[in-house]
Protein backbone atom coordinates (compact mmCIF):
# COMPACT_ATOMS: atom_id res chain seq x y z
CA UNK A 1 0.00 0.00 0.00
CA UNK A 2 1.21 3.50 -0.62
CA UNK A 3 1.96 4.83 2.30
CA UNK A 4 1.47 8.63 1.15
CA UNK A 5 -2.33 7.82 0.02
CA UNK A 6 -4.81 9.22 1.99
CA UNK A 7 -8.11 7.87 1.59
CA UNK A 8 -10.59 10.44 0.54
CA UNK A 9 -13.68 10.99 2.11
CA UNK A 10 -16.83 13.35 1.99
CA UNK A 11 -15.29 15.22 5.27
CA UNK A 12 -12.29 15.95 3.24
CA UNK A 13 -14.64 17.29 0.34
CA UNK A 14 -16.03 19.52 2.57
CA UNK A 15 -13.26 20.65 4.43
CA UNK A 16 -11.50 21.18 1.08
CA UNK A 17 -14.31 23.19 -0.10
CA UNK A 18 -14.35 25.56 2.97
CA UNK A 19 -11.29 26.22 2.74
CA UNK A 20 -10.98 27.37 -1.05
CA UNK A 21 -14.00 29.47 -0.52
CA UNK A 22 -12.40 31.16 2.39
CA UNK A 23 -9.39 32.05 0.60
CA UNK A 24 -11.71 33.19 -2.31
CA UNK A 25 -13.71 35.08 -0.41
CA UNK A 26 -10.38 36.82 0.86
CA UNK A 27 -9.06 37.51 -2.82
CA UNK A 28 -12.60 39.18 -3.87
CA UNK A 29 -11.89 41.03 -0.74
CA UNK A 30 -9.16 42.78 -1.48
CA UNK A 31 -10.09 43.93 -4.87
CA UNK A 32 -13.23 45.29 -3.33
CA UNK A 33 -11.69 47.36 -0.46
CA UNK A 34 -9.50 49.23 -2.44
CA UNK A 35 -12.14 49.62 -5.24
CA UNK A 36 -14.80 51.51 -2.32
CA UNK A 37 -11.25 53.43 -0.63
CA UNK A 38 -11.08 54.88 -3.86
CA UNK A 39 -8.03 53.54 -4.54
CA UNK A 40 -8.63 51.46 -7.85
CA UNK A 41 -11.52 52.14 -10.63
CA UNK A 42 -12.11 51.06 -14.13
CA UNK A 43 -9.51 53.88 -15.38
CA UNK A 44 -6.69 51.25 -15.99
CA UNK A 45 -5.54 50.31 -19.27
CA UNK A 46 -6.81 47.29 -21.38
CA UNK A 47 -4.43 44.94 -20.63
CA UNK A 48 -5.27 45.42 -17.02
CA UNK A 49 -9.05 44.71 -17.43
CA UNK A 50 -8.35 41.78 -19.40
CA UNK A 51 -5.83 40.29 -16.59
CA UNK A 52 -9.00 40.81 -14.41
CA UNK A 53 -11.02 39.12 -16.12
CA UNK A 54 -8.92 36.16 -16.62
CA UNK A 55 -7.80 36.27 -12.88
CA UNK A 56 -11.47 36.39 -11.41
CA UNK A 57 -12.93 33.57 -13.86
CA UNK A 58 -10.37 31.44 -12.57
CA UNK A 59 -10.94 32.37 -8.73
CA UNK A 60 -14.47 31.38 -10.02
CA UNK A 61 -13.67 28.26 -11.43
CA UNK A 62 -11.66 26.59 -8.57
CA UNK A 63 -14.44 27.87 -6.45
CA UNK A 64 -17.04 26.17 -8.74
CA UNK A 65 -14.70 22.55 -8.88
CA UNK A 66 -14.79 22.77 -5.01
CA UNK A 67 -18.26 22.44 -4.82
CA UNK A 68 -19.13 20.40 -7.81
CA UNK A 69 -16.61 18.04 -5.88
CA UNK A 70 -18.20 18.58 -2.47
CA UNK A 71 -21.52 17.62 -4.09
CA UNK A 72 -20.75 14.70 -5.95
CA UNK A 73 -21.06 16.12 -9.08
CA UNK A 74 -18.10 14.43 -10.53
CA UNK A 75 -18.89 14.76 -14.29
CA UNK A 76 -19.32 18.29 -14.47
CA UNK A 77 -16.31 18.54 -12.47
CA UNK A 78 -14.18 17.29 -14.88
CA UNK A 79 -15.87 18.78 -18.08
CA UNK A 80 -15.06 22.22 -15.90
CA UNK A 81 -11.57 21.07 -15.86
CA UNK A 82 -10.75 21.03 -18.81
CA UNK A 83 -12.17 24.32 -19.09
CA UNK A 84 -9.31 24.93 -15.84
CA UNK A 85 -7.03 23.81 -18.35
CA UNK A 86 -7.32 26.35 -21.23
CA UNK A 87 -7.72 28.88 -18.61
CA UNK A 88 -4.88 28.85 -17.19
CA UNK A 89 -3.17 29.37 -20.33
CA UNK A 90 -4.72 32.72 -20.24
CA UNK A 91 -3.83 33.32 -17.10
CA UNK A 92 0.36 32.54 -17.27
CA UNK A 93 -0.01 34.82 -20.39
CA UNK A 94 -1.59 38.01 -19.39
CA UNK A 95 0.21 37.72 -16.09
CA UNK A 96 3.55 38.46 -17.03
CA UNK A 97 2.24 40.77 -19.76
CA UNK A 98 0.43 43.13 -17.08
CA UNK A 99 3.74 43.21 -15.05
CA UNK A 100 5.64 44.44 -17.73
CA UNK A 101 3.06 46.76 -18.67
CA UNK A 102 2.85 48.12 -14.72
CA UNK A 103 6.75 48.14 -15.00
CA UNK A 104 6.97 50.21 -18.17
CA UNK A 105 4.31 52.46 -17.70
CA UNK A 106 5.67 53.35 -14.23
CA UNK A 107 2.72 52.09 -12.20
CA UNK A 108 4.59 49.87 -10.00
CA UNK A 109 2.85 50.16 -6.32
CA UNK A 110 5.28 52.38 -4.00
CA UNK A 111 5.52 49.38 -1.67
CA UNK A 112 7.62 47.26 -4.36
CA UNK A 113 10.82 47.48 -5.99
CA UNK A 114 9.76 47.18 -9.92
CA UNK A 115 13.29 45.27 -10.77
CA UNK A 116 11.97 42.60 -8.26
CA UNK A 117 8.42 43.03 -8.83
CA UNK A 118 9.18 42.55 -12.51
CA UNK A 119 10.65 38.87 -11.54
CA UNK A 120 8.63 38.26 -8.35
CA UNK A 121 5.36 38.10 -10.36
CA UNK A 122 6.42 35.80 -13.27
CA UNK A 123 8.09 33.18 -11.03
CA UNK A 124 4.85 33.22 -8.53
CA UNK A 125 2.75 32.03 -11.84
CA UNK A 126 5.26 29.71 -12.50
CA UNK A 127 5.10 28.26 -9.10
CA UNK A 128 1.28 28.16 -9.39
CA UNK A 129 1.49 26.31 -12.97
CA UNK A 130 3.78 23.87 -11.44
CA UNK A 131 1.34 22.87 -8.54
CA UNK A 132 -1.59 23.07 -11.44
CA UNK A 133 -0.18 20.75 -13.84
CA UNK A 134 1.04 18.28 -11.63
CA UNK A 135 -2.55 18.32 -9.75
CA UNK A 136 -3.73 17.11 -13.32
CA UNK A 137 -1.79 14.70 -13.84
CA UNK A 138 -2.31 13.09 -10.05
CA UNK A 139 -6.00 13.69 -11.21
CA UNK A 140 -6.61 9.95 -10.12
CA UNK A 141 -5.48 10.03 -6.88
CA UNK A 142 -7.80 12.28 -5.36
CA UNK A 143 -5.97 13.11 -2.53
CA UNK A 144 -2.71 14.85 -3.94
CA UNK A 145 -5.29 15.83 -6.78
CA UNK A 146 -7.54 18.26 -4.62
CA UNK A 147 -4.66 19.18 -1.98
CA UNK A 148 -2.17 20.57 -4.98
CA UNK A 149 -4.87 22.51 -6.12
CA UNK A 150 -5.16 24.09 -3.31
CA UNK A 151 -1.17 24.74 -3.17
CA UNK A 152 -1.62 26.37 -6.81
CA UNK A 153 -4.49 28.73 -5.00
CA UNK A 154 -2.25 29.88 -2.46
CA UNK A 155 0.18 31.22 -5.20
CA UNK A 156 -2.21 33.31 -6.05
CA UNK A 157 -3.45 34.87 -2.74
CA UNK A 158 -0.51 37.80 -2.84
CA UNK A 159 -2.72 40.23 -4.90
CA UNK A 160 -5.87 39.52 -2.45
CA UNK A 161 -4.15 39.53 0.86
CA UNK A 162 -1.28 42.67 -0.37
CA UNK A 163 -4.71 44.97 -1.09
CA UNK A 164 -5.85 43.73 2.60
CA UNK A 165 -2.76 44.49 4.62
CA UNK A 166 -0.67 48.13 5.34
CA UNK A 167 1.76 47.50 2.79
CA UNK A 168 3.41 50.58 2.93
CA UNK A 169 4.72 49.56 6.39
CA UNK A 170 6.00 46.83 4.64
CA UNK A 171 9.14 47.64 2.54
CA UNK A 172 11.49 46.08 1.71
CA UNK A 173 9.61 42.63 2.11
CA UNK A 174 5.89 44.08 1.13
CA UNK A 175 6.06 41.28 -1.68
CA UNK A 176 7.12 38.23 0.60
CA UNK A 177 4.55 39.50 3.14
CA UNK A 178 1.88 39.70 1.17
CA UNK A 179 2.20 36.17 -0.59
CA UNK A 180 3.57 33.93 2.99
CA UNK A 181 0.74 35.04 4.60
CA UNK A 182 -1.18 33.36 2.51
CA UNK A 183 0.63 30.35 3.98
CA UNK A 184 -1.75 30.13 6.72
CA UNK A 185 -4.26 27.69 4.38
CA UNK A 186 -2.01 25.32 3.78
CA UNK A 187 -0.99 24.93 7.61
CA UNK A 188 -5.19 24.88 8.59
CA UNK A 189 -4.87 21.91 6.08
CA UNK A 190 -2.10 20.45 7.97
CA UNK A 191 -3.49 20.84 11.22
CA UNK A 192 -6.85 19.15 9.87
CA UNK A 193 -5.23 16.35 8.26
CA UNK A 194 -3.89 15.56 11.28
CA UNK A 195 -6.63 15.68 13.45
CA UNK A 196 -8.72 13.66 10.89
CA UNK A 197 -6.04 11.18 9.18
CA UNK A 198 -3.94 10.67 12.21
CA UNK A 199 -1.15 13.02 9.75
CA UNK A 200 -1.12 15.13 7.00
CA UNK A 201 -0.20 14.65 3.73
CA UNK A 202 2.77 15.76 1.68
CA UNK A 203 0.88 17.48 -0.39
CA UNK A 204 0.67 20.40 1.93
CA UNK A 205 4.32 20.14 2.26
CA UNK A 206 5.20 20.13 -1.66
CA UNK A 207 2.36 23.56 -1.88
CA UNK A 208 4.65 25.09 0.52
CA UNK A 209 7.89 24.35 -0.31
CA UNK A 210 7.05 26.07 -3.93
CA UNK A 211 5.81 28.86 -2.42
CA UNK A 212 8.74 29.18 -0.31
CA UNK A 213 11.72 28.91 -3.25
CA UNK A 214 9.21 30.95 -5.49
CA UNK A 215 9.39 33.45 -2.88
CA UNK A 216 13.49 33.36 -2.23
CA UNK A 217 14.69 32.93 -5.82
CA UNK A 218 12.55 36.08 -6.95
CA UNK A 219 14.51 37.68 -4.19
CA UNK A 220 18.17 36.25 -5.44
CA UNK A 221 17.17 37.01 -9.52
CA UNK A 222 15.58 39.97 -8.65
CA UNK A 223 18.42 42.25 -7.19
CA UNK A 224 20.98 39.82 -9.23
CA UNK A 225 22.93 41.23 -12.45
CA UNK A 226 19.97 38.89 -14.15
CA UNK A 227 17.39 40.66 -13.01
CA UNK A 228 19.23 44.22 -13.09
CA UNK A 229 19.34 42.86 -17.32
CA UNK A 230 15.58 41.90 -17.14
CA UNK A 231 14.44 44.67 -15.93
CA UNK A 232 16.82 46.92 -18.59
CA UNK A 233 15.78 45.04 -21.80
CA UNK A 234 11.58 45.40 -20.54
CA UNK A 235 12.17 49.11 -19.70
CA UNK A 236 14.13 50.00 -22.78
CA UNK A 237 12.53 52.27 -25.28
CA UNK A 238 10.17 53.40 -22.62
CA UNK A 239 10.16 56.37 -20.06
CA UNK A 240 11.37 54.17 -17.66
CA UNK A 241 14.54 53.49 -19.55
CA UNK A 242 18.00 54.06 -17.47
CA UNK A 243 16.05 54.22 -14.12
CA UNK A 244 17.68 52.23 -11.17
CA UNK A 245 14.99 49.46 -10.93
CA UNK A 246 15.68 48.87 -7.09
CA UNK A 247 14.32 51.80 -5.91
CA UNK A 248 10.91 52.45 -4.63
CA UNK A 249 8.52 54.61 -6.69
CA UNK A 250 7.50 57.61 -4.92
CA UNK A 251 4.14 57.21 -3.45
CA UNK A 252 0.62 58.99 -5.14
CA UNK A 253 0.40 62.42 -3.69
CA UNK A 254 -2.10 62.81 -0.93
CA UNK A 255 -4.78 64.76 -0.64
CA UNK A 256 -4.79 68.05 -1.34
Amino acid sequence: MDATLITPVADDRRFLRNLISVMAVVLVAGFVAQFALGRSSFSAPTIVHAHAIVFMGWVAITLAQSWLVAAGNVATHRKLGQLAVVWSIGLLILGPLVTIATIQTARTPFFFQPQHFLIANPLTLIGFAGLFFAAIVLRRRSDWHARLHVGAFVLLMGPGFGRLLPMPFLPPYAFETACLVALIFPVFGIIRDWRVHGRPHPAWFWGIGVLLVVTLLARVIGFSPIGEAVYAAVTAGTGMAGTDGLAFPPPPPGPM
